[in-house]
């Protein structure tokens, strides 16, 4: 595995150490990538299908809506079928590199156990609506101290194998995983941070704008060390196994590693272009995006130039094909992230299904096919036989192929049809389609072309589980691989300046913290301590308690999935929705709102624009208030009612996170809620529409009805 560059003389002893490998564990790890691999693919065709015809959601059952499923399929996907398949290969390579067994069989057993049960409790608790409502980040309090703890487990074997290790060099492989331990341990303790309100009901402790700087660090970095990171450590083992080549170049490696884990965490406030986040931090995560291109371009070349010499047999073998694709996908997604961080195009492409062709490039391509080529080539090492057919892998890769296709070239066709439409005008200067829904109806068709890509994609997965379970049914798990090293001896001398640390996985470890910590806190520091980075408005009240509970039920639909609560500086968007948002606005929004996506409108002031009564048969029938909508209804909001004995206990935990609330207010919440309650229900009989004061649906109208309501009355001041 050390490439021409990087030749070390073996070392000498006549006393060799004897041990084995562990192959059960990565085999339970494979297994558990393939079974929740199918699941979470399933789903996202589930919630494919919802898009392109509101009818799959089924038998409208709070459990199967959109904005309940759509977190389930990506946490599914990111955690249960990524995160099964990086502890898959690392379990792999890891012992191999460092000639020595895992630290720790039982700490091994525990990380499995442990990372299903996580995995198990999201797959109940998303659905059931307990969510935090933010992207990737959705599980609540219980379930994030868990990760955290598994995640140490994890961290913890993994460390202590490589103090124990009989091979003196960290392999460029080993590097990445480190980052990755480091980095997402970090990123989930700081975006985690919560007050428990019930065992499944938290609130961030950020708001606003710090709120959003905070998790799009964490979302983007997620991509970055929990997607890319691993990931580039199992293409430095497996692609040059699998090509049986050295990889191409040591010396680019170093630079590809220190480059791209430095310049990586800098780039989050490019998802946060044109919004309330300070201009600097915008400016930041632009730049650091635009050099990003440069490491994860050289990680890709170092990959795709590995295979030289060998390129005869991509043709033939299924392994190299994914592991080509996976590369190229990875280049793909690399240079056009970079390029959506421009402001110029990020103006059209931001809150459009372009960004869900985006993504999905790098989790069905770079994700997908080198988790499927890395499993192609471990089934028949770890059952001592041959691949049970060659056939099938090749119908498993035209169809993964033909599937990426069929996904992303209409979501880019629809990315760039809504932004059209949406800034449009007519000669006359009026919005050619005023109406949403235009831009909605238009790309249905494409949502249908989406999802039979993706059935495409599930269809090869299908065929891919088949030919991993006939390869393992035709030979036999060798449980144990037996090996053996010489000890590894003291005194050596390192001869090149990058050796000190190569050698030293704790130093290795401390550094790639420090690195990794520089960006976040340039960025974060300010935007929290420096006042003057989140003016107030005079004018911007706290919640009323009948808000909080309609805001609960909000985020627990999901609703922040399909809507933004952000109006950007564009003619097109405050001719539509109104004076653009200001950072003010959200000084007491716990988390913030502000979404990524607009399959509806932007709701930062839909207050007052509507009756009550609108948004009441609204969301029981959504299609007769919005002919052709594709929004689900939410009859159950009529039928079931708030929990008003946590009132006072809310009042107090918003407190604690710096709302003002008055001392004593907690005593009457709640005769303030059926206050506000009661003159809703009034407002719904008067227009014919019958409801109970303890309703959800009263209390999301009055959530509605507040949005954009206090800002209209806007005047800015410093904060003091």
């Amino acid at each position: 595995m050390i490439d021409k560059e990087q030749q070390h003389k073996p070392e000498t002893t006549s006393n060799l150490e004897h041990f084995s490998y562990d192959n059960v564990i990565v085999k339970n790890f494979a297994i558990a990538t393939m079974f929740w691999g199918v699941a979470g693919m399933v789903v996202g065709l589930l919630v494919a299908l919802q898009l392109a015809n509101p009818i799959f959601n089924i038998g409208e059952q709070a459990w199967l809506t959109f904005g309940r499923l759509r977190p389930l399929h990506t946490n599914a996907v990111i955690f249960a079928f990524v995160g099964n398949g990086m502890f898959a290969g690392i379990y792999y390579s890891l012992p191999r590199l460092l000639k020595a067994r895992m630290y720790s069989d039982l700490l091994g057993k525990i990380h499995f156990w442990g990372w299903q049960l996580i995995i198990l409790s999201a797959l109940i608790t998303l659905p059931l609506g307990f969510t935090q409502g933010k992207e990737y980040a959705e599980l609540e309090w219980p379930i994030d101290i868990a990760i955290a703890v598994i995640w140490v487990v994890f961290g913890l074997n993994m460390i202590m194998t490589m103090i124990k290790r009989r091979e003196r060099h960290l392999y460029v492989a080993i590097w990445f995983y480190i980052a990755t331990f480091v980095t997402v341990a970090v990123l989930h303790i700081v975006n985690s941070l919560a007050l428990p309100l019930s065992l499944f009901n938290s609130y961030s402790v950020f708001a606003g704008v710090q709120d959003a700087l905070v998790q799009w660090w964490y979302g983007h970095n997620a991509v970055a060390f929990f997607l890319t990171t691993p990931y580039l450590g199992l293409m430095y083992y497996f692609v040059p196994k699998a090509a049986n080549r050295p990889v191409y170049s040591y010396r680019l490696s170093i630079i590809h590693f220190w480059s791209l884990i430095f310049i990586y965490i800098w780039a989050g406030p490019h998802h946060l272009l044109y919004t309330a986040l300070p201009d600097w931090a915008q400016s930041l995560g632009t730049v650091f995006s635009v050099m990003l291109i440069a490491p994860s371009w050289g990680g890709m070349l170092n990959g795709l130039l590995t295979l030289r010499g060998v390129w005869d047999k991509v043709r033939t073998e299924p392994v190299l094909k994914f592991m080509v694709v996976a590369l190229t996908a990875y280049g793909m997604a690399t240079f056009e992230g970079p390029m959506l961080s421009f402001k110029n195009v990020n103006a059209i492409t931001h809150y459009t299904d372009w960004t869900i062709a985006h993504v999905h490039v790098g989790a069905l391509g770079w994700n997908g096919f080198l988790t499927f080529g890395m499993l192609y080539w471990l089934f028949p090492k770890m059952y001592r036989t041959k691949l049970h057919s060659l056939k099938l892998a090749n119908v498993h890769f035209w169809l993964g192929t033909l599937g990426i296709v069929f996904y992303v070239i209409p979501m880019y066709w629809a990315g760039l049809t809504q932004s059209l439409m949406w800034k449009d005008f007519t000669p006359e200067g009026f919005l050619k389609y005023p109406n949403f829904l235009e831009t909605v109806t238009q790309i249905i068709h494409m949502y249908e072309l989406r999802a039979f890509g993706g059935l495409l994609y599930v269809v090869g997965a299908l065929v891919a589980v088949y030919n991993y379970y006939m390869t393992a049914a035709s030979g036999s798990l060798l449980k144990e691989e037996e090996a053996s090293a010489p000890a590894l001896q003291g005194g050596h001398k390192i001869k090149r300046w990058h050796e000190w640390i190569e050698a030293r996985p704790i130093q290795m470890t401390i550094f790639s913290l420090i690195a990794i910590s520089i960006g976040g806190l340039v960025e974060f520091l300010p935007t929290y301590f420096v006042k003057s980075n989140t003016p107030t408005i005079s004018t911007v009240q706290p919640y009323t308690p009948l808000e909080l509970k309609g805001r609960d039920i909000y985020i627990r639909e999901g609703c922040y999935l399909c809507h933004s609560q952000m109006i950007r500086p564009f003619r097109s968007e405050t001719e539509r929705y109104g004076d653009y948002s200001k950072s003010g606005e959200f000084v007491y929004d716990h988390p913030f709102q502000w979404g990524s996506k607009r399959t509806g409108p932007d709701l930062a002031r839909v207050g007052g624009k509507y009756p009550d009564s609108w948004h009441y048969n609204h969301m029981l029938d959504p299609g007769s208030m919005s002919p052709g909508s594709i929004m689900p209804s939410y009859p159950w909001l009529l039928d079931d009612d708030i929990n008003v004995d946590d009132v006072p206990a809310q009042i107090s935990l918003m407190r604690n996170l710096g709302v003002p609330y008055e001392e004593g207010y907690e005593d009457k919440a709640v005769a303030d809620l059926d206050k506000q309650a009661d003159e809703i229900v009034e407002s719904l009989i008067n227009d014919g529409s019958e409801t109970d004061s303890r309703k959800e649906i009263v209390a999301l109208i009055a959530y509605l009805q507040r949005l954009g309501i206090d800002a209209g009355k806007a005047s800015s001041v410093p904060l003091k």
